[in-house]
Formats: structure tokens, C-alpha cells, sequence
């Protein structure tokens, strides 16, 4: 018996760079599954951190939810050492190109497909602003919602770099997000948990 889904979760710590600039950042690890196995989203600094929270499982898949390079840095080298397909979805292609000019990811995300794993489905939604191909992962049976860095606590992601537009990151929000119910957790990319209905007040619907 594989046991009741859960989400387990590390930070990783490393460096996010683009358009010549450098910063230092705290990216989450999000991994679930059961105990036999799990999907693990998005590959910031760290193999073994990744790993750690992953433990003896099946990595079913390694989801992407955007291409900047702190969040798929390490995507290849955990490709090779769990033998999962990378998933991403294609209009983040130039941003990935960044980052690895060698590798490919292997399946490309579409909005509204659907993922299963641990008993569980995790439905994609394609929430372009923060990066062309942004998607957020909606776990609607455990009322929780990955977000990558879509959505924060305390508002929307960053806009001001290249593949980046702000009215268009609102519209996804608005379109896709704040038509989740309000108690929704918010699982994010970088810092704290929040909640749909929270940020919906912020930002307004």
C-alpha cells in the first residue's frame, strides 16, 4: 500500500541571473507524491537537495514551472540521476536556451492537461506574464496550488525583465488563479505560503 499523498518541501540556495545581472536567491523544493512515488516541481541549485527531499521514491516526472535558470539549473543532471522526463512547456523555449544549449526537456506542458501521481492529479495551467510559458500546477483534491513564481505572497511575480509582461501575468492571475475557491494554499516558488482568497482581496479580482 503506497500511503496518503503528501507534499514534502525544501528550500535550495543558489544564484537567479538574467539580463547580465546576478542575485542571490531562496528557491522552494516541492515534491509530491506517496511513498513510492512522487512528481518533483521545478530543479533550482542542488541535485542533492532535491534528492534529500525525494528520499528512496520514483521520480515520475520533473515539472517545470518556468525556464528561468534558477528553477531548472539543475533539471538535466536530476534527469540523469532519477531517469524522469523534464516537462516544460514550449513557449519558455528561448528561456531555457539561456541555460542549457545542449538539452532539450523531453514533454512539453499544455494548459489544462493533467498529470497523476501518488493517487492524486495535478492539473496544469498556463499562466504566462512572469515568463511566456509560465504554468501553475492545481492540486484541486488537496485544495492546493503551485505556483511557481506566478503568484507570491503579497502579489504577483516579477515583471520587469526580458520575456516578462505585467499586464499579462495580472490577466493569467485573474483568468486562472482567482477562479480557484479562496482557501486554496498557495504553494510558491520563493518564500511563504498564502492563500487564493488572500491575494485575490490584494490584487483585486
Amino acid at each position: 500500500m503506497a500511503g496518503q499523498v503528501r507534499v514534502d518541501h525544501a528550500v535550495s540556495t543558489g544564484t537567479f541571473s538574467l539580463d547580465g545581472e546576478t542575485f542571490d536567491v531562496d528557491n522552494n523544493i516541492w515534491v509530491i507524491g506517496d511513498d513510492d512515488e512522487c512528481v518533483v516541481i521545478d530543479a533550482p541549485h542542488s541535485v542533492d537537495d532535491i534528492l534529500a527531499v525525494v528520499g528512496e521514491r520514483r521520480v515520475k516526472a520533473i515539472v517545470c514551472t518556468h525556464a528561468h535558470d534558477d528553477h531548472v539549473r539543475v533539471a538535466p543532471a536530476l534527469r540523469e540521476k532519477v531517469v524522469a522526463p523534464i516537462l516544460l512547456h514550449p513557449d519558455d523555449r528561448p528561456l531555457w536556451e539561456l541555460t542549457h544549449t545542449d538539452h532539450l526537456w523531453d514533454l512539453d506542458l499544455a494548459d489544462g492537461q493533467t498529470l497523476d501521481v501518488g493517487g492524486t492529479t495535478l492539473t496544469v495551467l498556463h499562466t504566462p506574464g512572469h515568463a511566456p510559458g509560465a504554468v501553475c500546477l492545481y492540486a484541486s483534491e488537496l485544495g492546493q496550488v503551485f505556483t511557481g513564481d506566478t503568484l507570491f505572497c503579497g502579489g504577483p511575480g516579477a515583471t520587469g525583465r526580458s520575456f516578462s509582461d505585467r499586464p499579462t501575468l495580472e490577466d493569467s492571475i485573474r483568468a486562472k488563479l482567482f477562479a480557484l475557491p479562496d482557501d486554496t494554499v498557495v504553494h510558491t516558488g520563493h518564500g511563504d505560503d498564502t492563500t487564493i482568497g488572500a491575494e485575490a482581496a490584494a490584487l483585486g479580482r
